[in-house]
């Protein structure tokens, strides 16, 4: 059995302390399966929470920021 690992090596906390930088990194997020190829746009990726933030139905209820 070959075991698989879903976090990156080396991760380290990022202190969210303005909403500047609170938005960076939802854009950095939201924008991972279209830099890796998945999906040509964001939206359409439906484990994403940017429907939510867009204003549609996602997949789950978010609290947005």
């Amino acid at each position: 059995m070959k075991y698989r690992q879903f976090w990156q090596q080396n991760n380290k906390p990022v202190e969210l302390w303005s909403n500047k930088v609170i938005s960076q990194k939802l854009n950095y997020i939201h924008n991972n399966p279209v830099e890796a190829g998945l999906v040509e746009q964001v939206i359409p990726w439906k484990y994403s929470s940017v429907k939510n933030y867009a204003g549609e139905a996602g997949l789950i209820s978010v609290e947005i920021l």
